[in-house]
């Protein structure tokens, strides 16, 4: 049977759409708007604040620094050029550094963050918006998480939109260079540490992405799961790009894995709602199937595309499902990256606030099962 759905319908703009509705909301005089965004080499890094500030929005920033050891000194560089036109844009604004790992090499970005916004006051805020274009899995999912938690408790501030700098080419060329220990994102490890997820059937259903074997590898002997549906992404910018993908991990789809082609899942490559509606059609359809037998259990592993991983977090906040993760140690890019995205193609996602009917429904804690 499904389940009403909590993002559908949901609003949702992009490209020039979300220019108009910057102008239109954001500008409004009672609007009081707390940025989260990062604060890194990404070139997308500017692309929300910039624009709130030209629309001339009420606005205090909080500018996220994800530190992980021994960066490139270009990276550094650009980094340090974004950090200064943030500041510049932003008067009323905060560096947040933020260290990804401990010094065992323990992932600690996400219990890091939850503690600098645990300290922020929230008061007289009417917005929130995070900028996820220059933000990490590890970093940006705890955030949102958090924010949609404090909403459904009532503690405000009443509206949280994500925005994401949608550019599928440049996600593919800032390559991750993963680290050895997979684990589960802060706040996302969904009931699969319970005693009685043991039984449940683990469908994993990783991003696909170029240049991610080795991760997506380390990521499956962590998930071990019963079944496998990979993601890839279609319609995409570039056509190909889904025959290039099955290409690439031909050796896995066929023998690793194991993969029937009935069971690729294929997404809209810029509409993160497509994906979470496919994800949540998958849930309703196992769940009857699996009840008497231990349950079914979803498990993501959003790579790649910032945009698709925005609709795997959607699925996840609303059925509590585990997101697996391999951090990131470091990233590789391209030297023909410019320094920053002139007009970076936005798509905004409103996740909760007064544009949604009341009561909604509040969100799952993490590990609890869905009624």
């Amino acid at each position: 049977m499904t389940r009403l759905r909590r993002w559908d319908p949901c609003v949702a703009h992009r490209g020039g759409e979300v220019d108009s509705f910057l102008a239109d909301y954001f500008a409004q005089e009672d609007r009081r708007i707390l940025l989260l965004a990062g604060a890194g080499f990404d070139p997308r890094s500017r692309a929300v604040a910039s624009r709130l500030s030209e629309v001339g929005a009420s606005v205090r920033a909080l500018f996220v620094q994800e530190n992980r050891p021994n960066p490139p000194q270009g990276q550094v560089d650009r980094a340090g050029a974004n950090t200064t036109a943030l500041l510049a844009a932003v008067p009323e604004r905060e560096i947040a550094p933020v260290e990804i790992f401990g010094p065992d090499g323990a992932v600690i970005g996400g219990r890091n963050i939850i503690g600098i916004l645990n300290r922020q006051n929230h008061e007289g805020l009417t917005d929130i918006v995070v900028d996820v274009s220059a933000l990490s899995v590890g970093t940006s999912f705890p955030i949102i998480r958090y924010f949609a938690e404090r909403i459904g408790r009532g503690r405000g501030p009443a509206n949280l939109h994500v925005f994401v700098a949608h550019d599928p080419r440049l996600d593919a060329n800032i390559r991750s260079i993963p680290s050895d220990a997979p684990g589960y994102v802060h706040g996302f490890k969904g009931g699969s540490t319970l005693f009685a997820a043991a039984e449940a059937a683990r469908l994993w259903l990783p991003q696909l992405a170029s240049g991610r074997r080795g991760a997506l590898g380390r990521l499956y002997d962590f998930v071990e799961p019963h079944d496998t549906c990979p993601i890839l992404p279609f319609p995409a910018s570039d056509p190909r790009l889904g025959d290039a993908l099955a290409a690439e991990y031909i050796t896995e789809l066929e023998s690793t894995w194991s993969v029937d082609t009935r069971n690729i899942v294929y997404a809209d490559e810029s509409d993160p709602v497509d994906l979470y509606r496919t994800i949540l059609r998958l849930d309703d359809l196992r769940q009857p199937v699996f009840t008497e037998t231990g349950g079914s259990m979803l498990v993501l592993s959003p790579l790649g595309s910032k945009v698709m991983a925005l609709g795997a977090l959607m699925a996840a906040l609303e059925r509590d499902l585990p997101v697996a993760h391999l951090e990131p140690i470091g990233y590789e890019m391209e030297g023909s990256i410019p320094a920053q995205i002139a007009e970076p193609n936005l798509v905004h996602i409103w996740l909760e606030g007064e544009v949604y009917p009341r009561p909604r429904s509040a969100l799952l804690a993490e590990g609890k099962s869905a009624p």
